[in-house]
């Protein structure tokens, strides 16, 4: 048998139902409190799309962890300045073993999606790669800034 360990969460207490219902009875949302403390990491990790983002002089270039998802299942566009990533994750259907079994299941499945304020880019020349699990999407700079629409290819 599983140990009851194992099957265990462990939740940071502000998400715990009891602590942020009293509170939000007398408070508000306590998570709320901790908005400018460590809720910004939390949430990223939470969505699924935890990314790295860096800057040079001429580029943008965003690594995003996306295990588990089909290429195809990644879709991308830039709009007024803003890249968005939109991820759905199928069903999985190894979650039982021969006898039915299930011990634990923490895999999601669904859609979510990111977007990233990026401006003066050159639409035209975004390049994204999807290798072993992280999206790298290279977006060069533009040297005059123009509004456009544009789907990207994954390669």
């Amino acid at each position: 048998m599983a140990n009851d360990e194992m099957m265990t969460r462990r939740n940071n207490w502000a998400e715990d139902p009891f602590f942020n219902n009293l509170g939000r009875r007398f408070f508000g949302p306590v998570g709320d409190w901790f908005d400018d403390f460590d809720r910004g990491v939390g949430a990223t990790a939470m969505n699924g799309l935890p990314t790295d983002v860096k800057e040079t002089k001429d580029s943008y270039q965003l690594k995003v962890d996306v295990p588990g998802v089909d290429k195809k299942d990644i879709k991308l566009s830039y709009k007024d300045h803003v890249l968005t990533v939109a991820v759905t994750k199928k069903e999985i259907d190894d979650h039982t073993d021969k006898d039915g079994n299930l011990l634990m299941s923490e895999r999601t499945t669904g859609a979510t999606s990111r977007s990233y304020q990026l401006p003066n880019v050159d639409a035209q020349h975004i390049d994204a790669q999807y290798t072993a699990g992280v999206l790298t999407v290279k977006l060069p700079k533009l040297t005059e800034i123009t509004d456009s629409d544009n789907h990207i290819e994954i390669k």
